[in-house]
Formats: structure tokens, C-alpha cells, sequence
């Protein structure tokens, strides 16, 4: 036995549908939104739309604060470094100039030390040459060593009619002479060398110094003064002083 289902017989109610009307008009209508709702929609699109901008610009603004600061930390990073670098060349430089000055001053010393052990031979030498006796084969030996210690430096000075000077000079022998106005060095008895600036070993001279009260005697002479003085201290001295009245 069949059982019928209710609405779906042929006694289902239909709905009533005015005379007329077409199949559609029968169907259900959508609810329409009301025209207040329409209006509010669009309102609080605009305000959420706001917010999210401004939520934005502050995310902006937020992030270039953040990149300023690291820039200035950055900028602040390779000054230092700058600085140490410039700090490090000028070490540099400075270490560098010392090394090569103390290249220069060890190459003196060096020198010096061996120049000084064969300062007597080179004096041998000179007397040879003074008394005529450099000949030969000593001769050319003597000329080769002489070539080499100068391609090494050393320097010989000492010249009679200089100045004294005790910074490089040795006086051994003293003298007055009157045809000199100063300390004068008059004889040469063993020259001197240096090496550069160093002086490894002091010319030994003889000096002489001019006439004790010469240079103020010359002085006085020219007004007549001094002379007459002295004419007249010479004639008392003779006649056995003065005149009594």
C-alpha cells in the first residue's frame, strides 16, 4: 500500500495565485536591503579604509625612524673607523721613518767602528807622503785604501789658518802670536775624520792666541791718548820721574 506524501499529492495545496498572474509572480521575493542600511555600508567602508592608511603611515613612519637611527649609527661606526685608520697610517709612517734613521745611525756606527782601526795606518800613510817615501807598489796600496774609506764615508779635515773650534778640534800645543786676532789653529799635528755629521776622531792642532793687552793697545792708538801716555811714563822712567819745582 502505497502511502502518499504530504504536499506532494495531487491534494497539495498550492498556493493562491491571482487570476492572471504568470508562474514567476508566484515565486517568493528576496528581501531587498532597506535604503538606510545602503547608506551606512559605504560610511564604514571610508572609516575602516582611514584607519588602515593611517595604520600604514604610522608603520611608515616608524620604519624610517628605525633606518635613521642605523644610518647614524653607521655613519657614526666608520668615523671611528676613519679614525683608527688614520691613526694607524700616521704610526706607520712614524715607525717607518725610525726604522730607516735607525738604519742610517747602525750604518754610521758600523762604519765608524772600523774606520776608527785603521785611523793610525791612514796617519802612516800622510807622514809617508810628507817625507817622500809613498812610492811603488806602497803607493798604490796606499791610494786603493784611501779610495775605499772614502767610498765609505769618511772625511778628512783639519787646515791650518782655521778657527779653533773645540767641538772638533784637540789642542796639544799653545802659542801667542801677533799676527792673529783670534784662536787660530797654526799647526796641523794629525788631521781629523768624520763620517757624515759623526765625528769619529778630532783634528790635533797647535794653537796660538794673539799678544796678551795687543788688541787694546791697537785700540786706544787712534785718538792719541794711549800713546801719549805711554811716551810719557817712558821719559819719566828715564830722567828718573818728574820735575820738583
Amino acid at each position: 500500500m502505497t502511502e502518499e506524501t504530504p504536499g506532494f499529492g495531487e491534494n497539495a495545496e498550492k498556493p493562491d495565485v491571482p487570476s492572471g498572474a504568470t508562474p514567476d509572480d508566484a515565486a517568493p521575493k528576496a528581501a531587498e536591503p532597506s535604503t538606510e542600511e545602503g547608506a551606512a555600508a559605504p560610511a564604514g567602508d571610508a572609516a575602516a579604509s582611514k584607519t588602515s592608511a593611517q595604520n600604514a603611515q604610522d608603520a611608515q613612519d616608524a620604519q624610517d625612524v628605525s633606518l635613521t637611527a642605523q644610518l647614524d649609527q653607521v655613519r657614526t661606526a666608520l668615523n671611528e673607523r676613519t679614525g683608527d685608520l688614520q691613526r694607524l697610517q700616521a704610526e706607520y709612517q712614524n715607525y717607518r721613518r725610525r726604522v730607516e734613521r735607525d738604519k742610517v745611525t747602525v750604518k754610521e756606527i758600523a762604519s765608524a767602528n772600523l774606520l776608527s782601526e785603521l785611523l793610525p795606518t791612514l796617519d802612516d800613510i800622510g807622514r809617508a807622503r810628507e817625507h817622500g817615501e809613498l812610492v811603488g807598489g806602497f803607493k798604490s796600496v796606499a791610494e786603493s785604501l784611501e779610495t775605499v774609506v772614502a767610498k765609505l764615508g769618511l772625511q778628512q779635515f783639519g787646515k791650518e789658518g782655521e778657527p779653533f773650534d773645540p767641538t772638533i778640534h784637540e789642542a796639544l800645543m799653545h802659542s801667542y802670536a801677533p799676527d792673529v786676532t783670534e784662536t787660530t789653529c797654526v799647526a796641523i799635528l794629525q788631521p781629523g775624520y768624520r763620517i757624515g755629521e759623526r765625528t769619529i776622531r778630532p783634528a790635533r792642532v797647535a794653537v796660538a792666541e794673539p799678544q796678551p793687552g795687543a788688541q787694546t793697545v791697537k785700540g786706544e792708538e787712534p785718538d792719541g791718548s794711549a800713546g801719549s801716555a805711554t811716551a810719557e811714563k817712558a821719559d819719566e822712567k828715564e830722567t828718573g820721574g818728574p820735575d820738583e819745582g
